[in-house]
């Protein structure tokens, strides 16, 4: 790649003139916005975000947000290359230092610009979405896992690039979990997929099975032949958790509990559904909140703990976009962040106690809103 930083990175993110303000309270405001965007939208990520020092945690709000309410955008059933076209005009303004009106716009200019995060990464996400909208399937494995590149392993590439992590190998391990988790995603979701028209199994795999892909859209039922392919999806994502697992350890202490948390509790998605015969066709596959607690302390546990690397290219899928990531840090001329060992930089006791706790009530007030709601239902229905 010969593009010079300039063309890479974002412009700093201009001041907005007070008559454009009406009311806007600035960056805290943005941060709130974006904090409510996780907590509603992912229970995973929101219990790995309240592992990650403060220092991270608004980064990664911020992230997250831009990220969601683009998915949002996209899965809207009215979307089309319209609102595809829009989310690239935000990304452009974004960069050039102008973002729009949008909370999760202003805060993510914040974080690409600090953080040396090239234009080429949030773009391939955009790409992800593109091949959503074109109704794109998979013809083979090489082809689902450029599609969970662009939708998943951008967004690890970034968050390494938060933690200050810049180096090739550290970039590609944040690939290798992004990968994993988007296949997790997939297993977990045929059904519901499928009755939206979609399908991301590799068509090479199914018709190997004996599944004919638009038969199984008409009529997505769970089957021996379906959970053979699951079990080879879920293998394939066991590959990369061991790679991306070990890369782990190449990111800051303090932030290693909170990504190896969100590893353990979506590999344990996978593990479930194999339990379960494999069916993601008739039930949605959860991890409830007692055994998400059990893999936190397993987290706390493993992170003391020196784990080696393993030292291995990235993915032919994700190789782009890790050394553009890669490029752009050098670039940038920021410092790594040196490596630190022990389990001095995990959270505390008390501070893991006290996200417990949190969880806990969280829970309870999540399952009186579901018992309220049910009671309104009825009574309409009476």
């Amino acid at each position: 790649m010969n593009r010079t930083a300039e063309q890479m990175l974002a412009a700093p993110p201009r001041s907005r003139p007070a008559c454009l303000n009406h009311g806007f309270s600035g960056e805290t405001a943005d941060l709130g916005a974006c904090a409510a965007a996780i907590r509603h939208g992912s229970k995973s990520f929101h219990l790995a975000s309240l592992l990650l020092p403060r220092r991270i945690r608004s980064a990664a709000y911020a992230l997250y947000a831009f990220c969601r309410h683009s998915d949002d955008l996209i899965d809207d059933p009215h979307a089309g290359l319209e609102a595809l076209a829009r989310l690239h005009h935000r990304l452009d303004l974004i960069y050039a230092g102008s973002p729009g009106p949008q909370a999760c716009d202003r805060a993510f200019a914040r974080v690409v610009h600090a953080h040396a995060i090239p234009k080429a990464i949030p773009l391939a996400l955009l790409d992800g979405f593109a091949m959503d909208l074109a109704g794109r399937r998979p013809e083979n494995l090489a082809e689902l896992k450029a599609y969970a590149t662009r939708v998943a392993s951008s967004v690890g590439i970034m968050m390494a690039l938060v933690m200050g992590r810049g180096d090739a190998e550290a970039l590609a391990r944040a690939a290798d979990l992004g990968i994993a988790m988007q296949l997790t995603n997939i297993a977990r979701d045929v059904g519901e997929d499928a009755r939206n028209g979609r399908l991301y199994l590799p068509r090479d795999w199914l018709e190997q099975a004996g599944l004919e892909p638009e038969a199984f859209l008409r009529n997505p039922v769970p089957s021996a032949a379906l959970a053979g392919v699951l079990h080879r999806l879920l293998e394939e994502a066991d590959h990369h958790y061991r790679l991306g697992m070990a890369g782990i350890a190449l990111l800051p202490a303090d932030c290693r509990m909170a990504i190896l948390t969100a590893a353990l509790v979506y590999r344990e998605i996978g593990w479930r559904l194999a339990a379960g015969g494999f069916d993601s066709v008739t039930r949605r596959m959860t991890v409830p909140l007692i055994s998400k607690l059990g893999l936190l302390a397993q987290a706390r546990g493993a992170t003391g703990l020196a784990i080696p690397a393993m030292q291995q290219p990235p993915d032919p899928a994700a190789a782009a976009l890790v050394e553009a990531a890669a490029q752009a840090f050098a670039l940038s001329g920021q410092d790594r962040v040196p490596p630190t060992h022990g389990a001095e930089a995990r959270p505390g006791i008390g501070r893991v106690t006290s996200i417990l706790i949190r969880l806990e009530a969280d829970a309870r007030q999540e399952a009186r809103t579901r018992r309220l709601a049910a009671r309104q239902r009825a009574g309409l229905h009476a």
